[in-house]
Protein backbone atom coordinates (compact mmCIF):
# COMPACT_ATOMS: atom_id res chain seq x y z
CA UNK A 1 0.00 0.00 0.00
CA UNK A 2 1.27 3.60 -0.98
CA UNK A 3 -0.43 6.63 -0.14
CA UNK A 4 -0.45 9.26 -2.92
CA UNK A 5 -1.61 12.96 -3.13
CA UNK A 6 -5.49 13.51 -3.56
CA UNK A 7 -6.47 15.26 -6.40
CA UNK A 8 -10.03 17.33 -6.27
CA UNK A 9 -10.26 17.79 -10.16
CA UNK A 10 -10.01 14.09 -10.33
CA UNK A 11 -12.53 13.24 -7.53
CA UNK A 12 -14.79 15.55 -9.69
CA UNK A 13 -14.65 13.04 -12.49
CA UNK A 14 -16.52 10.19 -10.25
CA UNK A 15 -19.97 9.72 -10.78
CA UNK A 16 -20.10 9.15 -6.87
CA UNK A 17 -19.03 12.82 -6.44
CA UNK A 18 -19.79 14.24 -9.24
CA UNK A 19 -22.67 17.17 -7.68
CA UNK A 20 -20.32 17.91 -4.83
CA UNK A 21 -19.59 21.97 -4.18
CA UNK A 22 -15.88 22.88 -4.46
CA UNK A 23 -16.06 23.02 -0.48
CA UNK A 24 -16.90 19.23 0.06
CA UNK A 25 -14.96 17.91 -2.26
CA UNK A 26 -11.82 19.84 -0.25
CA UNK A 27 -13.19 18.62 2.45
CA UNK A 28 -12.66 14.72 1.21
CA UNK A 29 -9.75 15.15 0.37
CA UNK A 30 -8.27 16.61 3.70
CA UNK A 31 -10.10 13.87 5.63
CA UNK A 32 -9.51 11.22 2.86
CA UNK A 33 -6.73 9.73 1.41
CA UNK A 34 -5.65 8.12 -2.07
CA UNK A 35 -4.16 4.95 -2.32
CA UNK A 36 -2.24 2.72 -4.70
CA UNK A 37 -2.54 -0.79 -4.37
CA UNK A 38 -0.29 -3.88 -5.98
CA UNK A 39 -2.57 -6.86 -6.73
CA UNK A 40 -3.55 -9.28 -3.53
CA UNK A 41 -6.70 -8.70 -0.78
CA UNK A 42 -7.62 -5.75 0.12
CA UNK A 43 -9.74 -6.64 3.42
CA UNK A 44 -12.07 -9.44 4.62
CA UNK A 45 -15.32 -10.33 4.68
CA UNK A 46 -16.61 -10.30 8.81
CA UNK A 47 -13.47 -8.05 9.32
CA UNK A 48 -14.17 -4.70 11.43
CA UNK A 49 -15.52 -1.94 8.79
CA UNK A 50 -13.03 1.01 8.90
CA UNK A 51 -12.43 2.41 5.66
CA UNK A 52 -15.02 3.21 2.55
CA UNK A 53 -13.43 2.59 -0.95
CA UNK A 54 -14.03 4.47 -4.30
CA UNK A 55 -11.78 2.94 -7.33
CA UNK A 56 -9.91 5.75 -9.48
CA UNK A 57 -8.53 3.06 -11.38
CA UNK A 58 -7.92 -0.73 -12.01
CA UNK A 59 -9.48 -3.23 -11.27
CA UNK A 60 -11.30 -5.19 -8.23
CA UNK A 61 -12.89 -8.42 -7.30
CA UNK A 62 -15.59 -8.80 -4.57
CA UNK A 63 -16.13 -12.34 -3.11
CA UNK A 64 -18.10 -13.66 0.32
CA UNK A 65 -17.85 -16.99 1.36
CA UNK A 66 -19.94 -19.70 1.55
CA UNK A 67 -19.39 -22.68 3.32
CA UNK A 68 -15.57 -23.41 3.07
CA UNK A 69 -15.44 -21.18 0.01
CA UNK A 70 -14.72 -18.39 -1.45
CA UNK A 71 -17.68 -17.34 -4.27
CA UNK A 72 -16.85 -14.14 -6.42
CA UNK A 73 -19.96 -11.88 -6.79
CA UNK A 74 -18.40 -8.84 -8.81
CA UNK A 75 -15.58 -8.39 -10.67
CA UNK A 76 -15.46 -4.64 -11.60
CA UNK A 77 -12.70 -2.13 -13.49
CA UNK A 78 -15.65 0.69 -13.78
CA UNK A 79 -14.22 3.93 -12.29
CA UNK A 80 -16.12 5.26 -9.20
CA UNK A 81 -17.64 1.66 -8.29
CA UNK A 82 -17.43 1.56 -4.18
CA UNK A 83 -17.07 -0.88 -1.31
CA UNK A 84 -16.28 -1.44 2.29
CA UNK A 85 -17.70 0.73 5.02
CA UNK A 86 -20.98 2.33 3.22
CA UNK A 87 -23.36 1.30 6.35
CA UNK A 88 -20.95 3.65 8.54
CA UNK A 89 -24.07 5.97 8.36
CA UNK A 90 -26.26 3.38 10.65
CA UNK A 91 -23.65 3.62 13.40
CA UNK A 92 -23.54 0.86 16.32
CA UNK A 93 -27.39 -0.06 15.15
CA UNK A 94 -25.94 -2.72 13.25
CA UNK A 95 -22.34 -4.64 13.71
CA UNK A 96 -20.11 -2.67 11.34
CA UNK A 97 -18.35 -5.59 9.79
CA UNK A 98 -17.15 -6.12 6.13
CA UNK A 99 -19.84 -8.18 4.47
CA UNK A 100 -17.58 -9.63 1.76
CA UNK A 101 -13.99 -9.76 0.95
CA UNK A 102 -12.31 -7.82 -1.89
CA UNK A 103 -9.07 -7.82 -3.32
CA UNK A 104 -7.47 -5.98 -6.73
CA UNK A 105 -6.18 -8.06 -9.74
CA UNK A 106 -3.53 -4.97 -10.95
CA UNK A 107 -2.11 -2.64 -9.39
CA UNK A 108 -5.40 0.05 -8.61
CA UNK A 109 -5.83 3.25 -6.98
CA UNK A 110 -8.59 4.48 -4.39
CA UNK A 111 -9.86 7.52 -2.85
CA UNK A 112 -10.42 5.71 0.90
CA UNK A 113 -12.22 7.82 3.57
CA UNK A 114 -12.71 6.75 7.20
CA UNK A 115 -15.90 5.06 8.58
CA UNK A 116 -16.37 7.98 11.17
CA UNK A 117 -16.26 10.49 8.23
CA UNK A 118 -18.44 8.59 5.72
CA UNK A 119 -21.09 8.47 8.60
CA UNK A 120 -20.30 12.43 9.08
CA UNK A 121 -20.43 13.38 5.51
CA UNK A 122 -24.40 11.31 5.31
CA UNK A 123 -25.29 13.21 8.69
CA UNK A 124 -24.13 16.64 7.82
CA UNK A 125 -24.50 16.68 3.88
CA UNK A 126 -27.44 14.87 3.39
CA UNK A 127 -29.73 14.36 6.25
CA UNK A 128 -33.01 13.79 3.94
CA UNK A 129 -31.26 11.14 2.06
CA UNK A 130 -30.14 9.87 5.91
CA UNK A 131 -33.35 9.40 7.06
CA UNK A 132 -34.56 7.83 3.99
CA UNK A 133 -31.54 5.27 3.53
CA UNK A 134 -32.43 4.94 6.88
CA UNK A 135 -35.95 4.01 6.57
CA UNK A 136 -35.70 1.97 3.89
CA UNK A 137 -33.23 -0.39 6.05
CA UNK A 138 -34.49 -0.67 9.13
CA UNK A 139 -37.88 -1.08 7.03
CA UNK A 140 -36.66 -3.87 4.91
CA UNK A 141 -35.34 -6.04 7.61
CA UNK A 142 -38.52 -5.32 10.40
CA UNK A 143 -40.83 -6.44 7.25
CA UNK A 144 -38.61 -9.45 6.74
CA UNK A 145 -39.21 -10.38 10.22
CA UNK A 146 -42.71 -9.78 10.32
CA UNK A 147 -43.61 -11.58 7.42
CA UNK A 148 -40.76 -14.46 7.87
CA UNK A 149 -42.82 -14.81 11.54
CA UNK A 150 -45.97 -14.99 9.39
CA UNK A 151 -45.11 -17.43 7.13
CA UNK A 152 -43.44 -19.82 10.20
CA UNK A 153 -47.12 -19.10 12.31
CA UNK A 154 -48.88 -20.22 8.56
CA UNK A 155 -46.40 -23.17 8.25
CA UNK A 156 -47.32 -23.93 12.18
CA UNK A 157 -51.31 -23.86 11.19
CA UNK A 158 -51.16 -25.46 8.77
CA UNK A 159 -49.02 -28.43 10.67
CA UNK A 160 -51.11 -28.34 13.70
CA UNK A 161 -54.61 -28.86 11.13
CA UNK A 162 -52.57 -31.79 9.78
CA UNK A 163 -51.52 -33.07 12.88
CA UNK A 164 -54.86 -32.76 14.18
CA UNK A 165 -56.73 -34.81 10.90
CA UNK A 166 -53.70 -37.42 11.22
CA UNK A 167 -54.37 -38.15 15.25
CA UNK A 168 -58.24 -37.92 15.02
CA UNK A 169 -58.37 -40.90 12.41
CA UNK A 170 -56.62 -43.50 14.55
CA UNK A 171 -58.19 -41.99 17.94
CA UNK A 172 -61.76 -42.30 16.60
CA UNK A 173 -61.02 -45.81 15.28
CA UNK A 174 -59.70 -47.08 18.39
CA UNK A 175 -62.92 -45.18 20.11
CA UNK A 176 -65.04 -47.34 18.01
CA UNK A 177 -63.24 -50.71 18.28
CA UNK A 178 -63.37 -49.98 22.21
CA UNK A 179 -66.81 -49.59 22.17
CA UNK A 180 -68.04 -52.68 19.97
CA UNK A 181 -65.27 -55.11 22.32
CA UNK A 182 -67.26 -53.84 25.29
CA UNK A 183 -70.55 -55.52 23.65
CA UNK A 184 -67.93 -58.19 21.99
CA UNK A 185 -66.99 -59.25 25.88
CA UNK A 186 -70.51 -58.76 27.13
CA UNK A 187 -71.60 -61.26 24.73
CA UNK A 188 -68.78 -63.71 25.77
CA UNK A 189 -69.78 -63.74 29.08
CA UNK A 190 -73.41 -64.30 27.81
CA UNK A 191 -72.16 -67.11 25.73
CA UNK A 192 -70.03 -68.74 29.10
CA UNK A 193 -72.66 -68.36 30.91
CA UNK A 194 -74.80 -70.51 28.52
CA UNK A 195 -71.85 -72.82 27.98
CA UNK A 196 -71.42 -73.22 31.61
CA UNK A 197 -74.97 -74.47 31.95
CA UNK A 198 -75.28 -76.69 29.05
CA UNK A 199 -74.87 -80.02 28.23
CA UNK A 200 -71.21 -80.22 27.30
CA UNK A 201 -68.84 -82.81 28.70
CA UNK A 202 -65.58 -81.96 29.44
CA UNK A 203 -63.37 -83.14 26.60
CA UNK A 204 -66.32 -80.94 24.33
CA UNK A 205 -64.80 -77.84 26.68
CA UNK A 206 -61.25 -79.20 25.55
CA UNK A 207 -61.83 -79.39 21.88
CA UNK A 208 -63.60 -75.94 22.14
CA UNK A 209 -60.59 -74.39 24.09
CA UNK A 210 -57.70 -75.72 21.72
CA UNK A 211 -60.41 -74.57 18.22
CA UNK A 212 -60.45 -71.02 20.07
CA UNK A 213 -56.86 -70.83 20.54
CA UNK A 214 -56.08 -71.84 16.81
CA UNK A 215 -58.60 -69.28 15.80
CA UNK A 216 -56.85 -66.56 17.81
CA UNK A 217 -53.33 -67.98 15.83
CA UNK A 218 -54.69 -67.44 12.31
CA UNK A 219 -55.89 -64.09 13.32
CA UNK A 220 -52.50 -62.99 13.79
CA UNK A 221 -51.32 -64.89 10.47
CA UNK A 222 -54.10 -63.62 8.39
CA UNK A 223 -53.15 -62.61 4.93
CA UNK A 224 -53.85 -59.79 2.76
CA UNK A 225 -56.44 -60.69 0.24
CA UNK A 226 -57.58 -58.20 -2.80
CA UNK A 227 -61.60 -57.32 -2.72
CA UNK A 228 -62.41 -60.26 -5.13
CA UNK A 229 -60.40 -62.83 -2.95
CA UNK A 230 -62.57 -61.15 0.08
CA UNK A 231 -65.92 -61.71 -1.90
CA UNK A 232 -65.13 -65.16 -2.77
CA UNK A 233 -64.53 -66.07 0.91
CA UNK A 234 -67.31 -64.43 2.13
CA UNK A 235 -69.42 -65.81 -0.10
CA UNK A 236 -68.01 -69.80 0.28
CA UNK A 237 -68.15 -69.36 3.98
CA UNK A 238 -71.85 -67.55 4.17
CA UNK A 239 -72.74 -70.74 2.26
CA UNK A 240 -71.15 -73.13 4.57
CA UNK A 241 -73.23 -71.75 7.44
CA UNK A 242 -76.59 -71.26 5.74
CA UNK A 243 -76.01 -75.30 4.86
CA UNK A 244 -76.22 -75.97 8.77
CA UNK A 245 -78.56 -73.75 9.70
CA UNK A 246 -76.04 -70.90 11.36
CA UNK A 247 -77.64 -68.22 11.80
CA UNK A 248 -76.87 -64.77 10.69
CA UNK A 249 -74.42 -66.54 8.49
CA UNK A 250 -73.97 -63.52 6.36
CA UNK A 251 -72.78 -61.42 9.17
CA UNK A 252 -70.53 -63.67 10.69
CA UNK A 253 -68.92 -64.24 7.17
CA UNK A 254 -67.05 -61.29 6.80
CA UNK A 255 -65.12 -61.12 10.25
CA UNK A 256 -63.62 -65.02 9.70
CA UNK A 257 -62.67 -63.92 6.24
CA UNK A 258 -60.87 -60.63 7.66
CA UNK A 259 -59.36 -63.42 10.50
CA UNK A 260 -57.76 -65.63 8.18
CA UNK A 261 -60.69 -68.30 8.58
CA UNK A 262 -61.67 -70.08 5.24
CA UNK A 263 -64.11 -73.44 4.54
CA UNK A 264 -61.14 -76.06 5.36
CA UNK A 265 -60.65 -74.67 8.65
CA UNK A 266 -64.85 -74.49 9.31
CA UNK A 267 -64.87 -78.49 7.86
CA UNK A 268 -62.10 -79.14 10.76
CA UNK A 269 -64.19 -77.02 13.06
CA UNK A 270 -67.35 -79.04 12.33
CA UNK A 271 -65.09 -82.61 12.56
CA UNK A 272 -64.16 -81.74 16.20
CA UNK A 273 -67.26 -81.43 17.73
CA UNK A 274 -70.83 -83.03 18.12
CA UNK A 275 -73.33 -81.55 15.59
CA UNK A 276 -75.54 -80.50 18.66
CA UNK A 277 -73.14 -78.05 19.83
CA UNK A 278 -71.77 -76.72 16.21
CA UNK A 279 -73.89 -73.36 16.32
CA UNK A 280 -72.56 -72.65 19.88
CA UNK A 281 -69.20 -73.57 18.95
CA UNK A 282 -69.20 -71.04 15.72
CA UNK A 283 -70.78 -68.28 17.64
CA UNK A 284 -68.45 -68.46 20.50
CA UNK A 285 -65.70 -68.44 18.08
CA UNK A 286 -66.77 -65.89 16.45
CA UNK A 287 -67.11 -64.01 19.17
CA UNK A 288 -63.67 -64.84 19.83
CA UNK A 289 -61.82 -63.76 16.30
CA UNK A 290 -63.84 -60.37 16.68
CA UNK A 291 -62.43 -59.80 20.18
CA UNK A 292 -59.12 -60.63 18.95
CA UNK A 293 -59.99 -58.65 15.98
CA UNK A 294 -61.02 -55.07 17.37
CA UNK A 295 -57.94 -55.44 19.84
CA UNK A 296 -55.56 -55.57 17.00
CA UNK A 297 -57.30 -52.44 15.83
CA UNK A 298 -57.29 -50.73 19.08
CA UNK A 299 -53.33 -51.43 19.15
CA UNK A 300 -52.75 -50.06 15.49
CA UNK A 301 -54.35 -47.25 15.99
CA UNK A 302 -52.24 -46.31 19.58
CA UNK A 303 -49.53 -47.18 17.98
CA UNK A 304 -50.20 -44.52 15.19
CA UNK A 305 -50.86 -42.18 17.67
CA UNK A 306 -47.77 -42.71 19.74
CA UNK A 307 -46.01 -42.64 16.07
CA UNK A 308 -47.36 -39.32 15.47
CA UNK A 309 -46.61 -37.88 18.69
CA UNK A 310 -43.14 -39.38 18.42
CA UNK A 311 -42.49 -37.57 15.22
CA UNK A 312 -44.35 -34.70 16.34
CA UNK A 313 -41.26 -33.84 19.02
CA UNK A 314 -38.82 -35.07 16.39
CA UNK A 315 -39.84 -32.63 14.57
CA UNK A 316 -40.04 -29.43 17.13
CA UNK A 317 -37.31 -30.81 18.64
CA UNK A 318 -39.10 -30.35 22.32
CA UNK A 319 -37.13 -30.96 25.21
CA UNK A 320 -33.72 -31.00 22.98
CA UNK A 321 -30.89 -28.58 23.00
CA UNK A 322 -31.05 -26.33 19.61
CA UNK A 323 -27.59 -27.51 18.56
CA UNK A 324 -27.05 -31.46 18.94
CA UNK A 325 -25.66 -33.98 16.88
CA UNK A 326 -28.54 -35.37 14.68
CA UNK A 327 -29.65 -38.39 12.56
CA UNK A 328 -30.41 -36.49 9.21
CA UNK A 329 -33.02 -39.82 8.52
CA UNK A 330 -34.78 -39.35 11.75
CA UNK A 331 -35.14 -35.46 11.00
CA UNK A 332 -36.65 -36.17 7.42
CA UNK A 333 -38.78 -38.74 8.40
CA UNK A 334 -40.66 -37.15 10.99
CA UNK A 335 -40.86 -34.13 8.38
CA UNK A 336 -42.70 -36.58 6.15
CA UNK A 337 -45.32 -38.15 8.97
CA UNK A 338 -46.16 -34.14 10.02
CA UNK A 339 -46.48 -33.43 6.12
CA UNK A 340 -48.06 -36.32 5.31
CA UNK A 341 -51.60 -34.77 5.26
CA UNK A 342 -50.27 -32.10 2.87
CA UNK A 343 -48.35 -34.13 0.78
CA UNK A 344 -51.67 -36.18 0.01
CA UNK A 345 -52.32 -39.62 -1.58
CA UNK A 346 -51.00 -38.66 -5.20
CA UNK A 347 -47.63 -38.52 -4.40
CA UNK A 348 -45.60 -41.12 -4.41
CA UNK A 349 -42.87 -40.50 -1.37
CA UNK A 350 -39.29 -42.57 -3.01
CA UNK A 351 -36.68 -43.01 0.21
CA UNK A 352 -33.23 -43.16 -0.83
CA UNK A 353 -31.18 -43.36 2.36
CA UNK A 354 -27.26 -44.03 2.54
CA UNK A 355 -27.60 -45.56 6.10
CA UNK A 356 -23.98 -45.25 6.33
CA UNK A 357 -24.32 -41.55 6.69
CA UNK A 358 -23.02 -40.58 10.20
CA UNK A 359 -25.10 -38.33 12.92
CA UNK A 360 -24.05 -34.66 12.10
CA UNK A 361 -24.23 -31.66 14.23
CA UNK A 362 -26.64 -29.51 13.81
CA UNK A 363 -29.78 -27.02 14.38
CA UNK A 364 -32.36 -30.03 14.64
CA UNK A 365 -35.26 -27.96 14.89
CA UNK A 366 -34.01 -25.27 12.05
CA UNK A 367 -33.15 -27.97 9.38
CA UNK A 368 -36.62 -29.40 10.08
CA UNK A 369 -38.03 -25.72 8.69
CA UNK A 370 -35.46 -26.62 5.62
CA UNK A 371 -36.90 -29.96 4.79
CA UNK A 372 -40.39 -28.42 5.28
CA UNK A 373 -40.01 -25.78 3.03
CA UNK A 374 -38.11 -27.79 0.02
CA UNK A 375 -40.97 -30.43 0.50
CA UNK A 376 -43.57 -28.05 0.30
CA UNK A 377 -42.50 -25.97 -2.83
CA UNK A 378 -41.80 -29.70 -4.60
CA UNK A 379 -45.04 -31.19 -3.55
CA UNK A 380 -46.64 -27.69 -4.67
CA UNK A 381 -44.83 -27.96 -7.84
CA UNK A 382 -46.01 -30.93 -9.01
CA UNK A 383 -49.76 -30.16 -8.32
CA UNK A 384 -49.87 -32.53 -5.47
CA UNK A 385 -49.11 -35.60 -7.98
CA UNK A 386 -46.08 -37.06 -8.87
CA UNK A 387 -42.90 -38.71 -7.44
CA UNK A 388 -41.09 -36.84 -4.99
CA UNK A 389 -37.78 -38.52 -4.17
CA UNK A 390 -36.13 -38.10 -0.61
CA UNK A 391 -31.91 -39.37 -1.32
CA UNK A 392 -29.27 -38.67 0.82
CA UNK A 393 -25.38 -39.43 0.64
CA UNK A 394 -22.05 -38.91 1.70
CA UNK A 395 -19.37 -36.76 -0.77
CA UNK A 396 -16.29 -36.64 1.40
CA UNK A 397 -16.64 -34.35 4.39
CA UNK A 398 -20.19 -33.50 3.26
CA UNK A 399 -23.10 -35.57 4.52
CA UNK A 400 -26.15 -34.18 1.10
CA UNK A 401 -29.87 -34.37 1.68
CA UNK A 402 -31.72 -34.26 -1.68
CA UNK A 403 -35.26 -33.45 -2.16
CA UNK A 404 -36.45 -33.68 -6.15
CA UNK A 405 -39.49 -33.33 -7.96
CA UNK A 406 -40.56 -34.83 -10.97
CA UNK A 407 -42.51 -31.54 -11.85
CA UNK A 408 -42.20 -29.28 -14.54
CA UNK A 409 -38.92 -27.71 -13.62
CA UNK A 410 -37.56 -24.09 -12.76
CA UNK A 411 -37.39 -21.78 -15.66
CA UNK A 412 -33.90 -21.29 -16.38
CA UNK A 413 -34.71 -17.35 -16.38
CA UNK A 414 -35.83 -17.06 -12.86
CA UNK A 415 -33.64 -20.16 -11.21
CA UNK A 416 -30.66 -17.20 -10.44
CA UNK A 417 -32.76 -15.41 -8.35
CA UNK A 418 -34.61 -18.07 -6.14
CA UNK A 419 -33.11 -17.65 -3.20
CA UNK A 420 -33.81 -13.92 -2.80
CA UNK A 421 -35.61 -12.60 -0.32
CA UNK A 422 -39.37 -11.65 -1.27
CA UNK A 423 -38.64 -13.83 -4.70
CA UNK A 424 -41.50 -16.21 -5.49
CA UNK A 425 -43.36 -17.80 -8.78
CA UNK A 426 -46.81 -18.63 -6.41
CA UNK A 427 -49.65 -16.50 -7.11
CA UNK A 428 -50.72 -14.12 -4.63
CA UNK A 429 -51.55 -14.96 -1.32
CA UNK A 430 -50.15 -18.16 -1.46
CA UNK A 431 -46.62 -17.41 -0.80
CA UNK A 432 -44.12 -14.77 0.96
CA UNK A 433 -41.20 -15.50 -0.92
CA UNK A 434 -39.06 -16.51 2.18
CA UNK A 435 -38.95 -19.74 2.35
CA UNK A 436 -36.27 -20.91 -0.13
CA UNK A 437 -34.17 -17.28 1.44
CA UNK A 438 -34.76 -18.27 4.74
CA UNK A 439 -33.64 -21.86 3.88
CA UNK A 440 -30.24 -20.50 2.39
CA UNK A 441 -29.55 -18.49 5.54
CA UNK A 442 -30.13 -21.43 7.69
CA UNK A 443 -28.42 -23.98 5.59
CA UNK A 444 -25.29 -21.49 4.29
CA UNK A 445 -24.84 -19.07 7.39
CA UNK A 446 -25.69 -21.10 10.26
CA UNK A 447 -24.79 -24.50 9.49
CA UNK A 448 -22.01 -23.53 6.71
CA UNK A 449 -23.05 -25.69 3.93
CA UNK A 450 -24.48 -25.02 0.79
CA UNK A 451 -28.01 -25.26 -1.00
CA UNK A 452 -27.93 -25.86 -5.04
CA UNK A 453 -30.47 -26.52 -7.41
CA UNK A 454 -30.55 -28.57 -10.60
CA UNK A 455 -33.10 -28.49 -12.90
CA UNK A 456 -34.93 -29.83 -15.98
CA UNK A 457 -38.45 -30.52 -16.76
CA UNK A 458 -39.48 -33.84 -14.67
CA UNK A 459 -36.35 -33.46 -13.07
CA UNK A 460 -35.67 -30.79 -10.47
CA UNK A 461 -33.45 -31.30 -7.60
CA UNK A 462 -32.28 -29.46 -4.86
CA UNK A 463 -29.01 -30.72 -2.63
CA UNK A 464 -28.81 -29.22 0.48
CA UNK A 465 -25.07 -30.13 1.89
CA UNK A 466 -23.95 -30.08 5.64
CA UNK A 467 -20.59 -30.42 7.24
CA UNK A 468 -20.18 -34.01 8.81
CA UNK A 469 -18.18 -32.14 11.67
CA UNK A 470 -18.58 -29.17 13.36
CA UNK A 471 -17.21 -25.72 11.86
CA UNK A 472 -14.56 -24.06 14.04
CA UNK A 473 -15.64 -21.72 16.60
CA UNK A 474 -14.05 -18.66 14.09
CA UNK A 475 -16.45 -19.97 10.99
CA UNK A 476 -19.91 -20.16 13.65
CA UNK A 477 -18.98 -16.59 14.74
CA UNK A 478 -19.31 -15.42 11.01
CA UNK A 479 -21.96 -12.45 10.67
CA UNK A 480 -25.29 -13.22 8.97
CA UNK A 481 -25.45 -11.95 5.37
CA UNK A 482 -27.79 -12.15 2.56
CA UNK A 483 -27.61 -14.63 0.14
CA UNK A 484 -25.59 -13.75 -3.32
CA UNK A 485 -27.58 -12.51 -5.97
CA UNK A 486 -26.76 -11.42 -9.50
CA UNK A 487 -23.83 -8.86 -10.12
CA UNK A 488 -26.02 -5.78 -9.17
CA UNK A 489 -26.13 -3.18 -12.23
CA UNK A 490 -25.86 -0.39 -10.33
CA UNK A 491 -22.76 1.20 -9.64
CA UNK A 492 -21.99 0.15 -6.11
CA UNK A 493 -20.21 -2.54 -5.19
Amino acid sequence: MKTVPCDVDELRTLFLFEKLTDDQLHWLCERGHAELLEPGPVYSEGAPATCFYVLISGALVMSTRVGADDIEVVRSSQRGVYAGAWHAYLGDRVPQLYKNSMRVTEPSRFFVLDADDVATVMREWFPMALHMLEGLFFGMQNTQQVVGQRERLLALGSLSAGLTHELNNPAAAAVRATSALRERVAGMRHKLGMIAAGPYERTELEVLIRLQEEAVERVAKAPTLTPIEVSDREDLIGDWLDERDIGDAWDVAPIFVQAGLDVAWLDHVADSVPAGVLDGAVRWLTYTVESELLMREIEDSTTRISTLVTAAKQYSQMDRAPYQTVDLHELLDSTLVMLGRKIGDDVEIRRDYDRSLPAIPAYAAELNQVWTNLIDNAVAAMDHRGTLTVRTFADHDFGVVEIGDSGPGIDPAIRDRIFEPFFTTKAVGEGTGLGLDISWRIVVKKHHGDLRVTSVPGDTRFQVRLPLVAPSASATDSPAEDPPASPPQSKQT
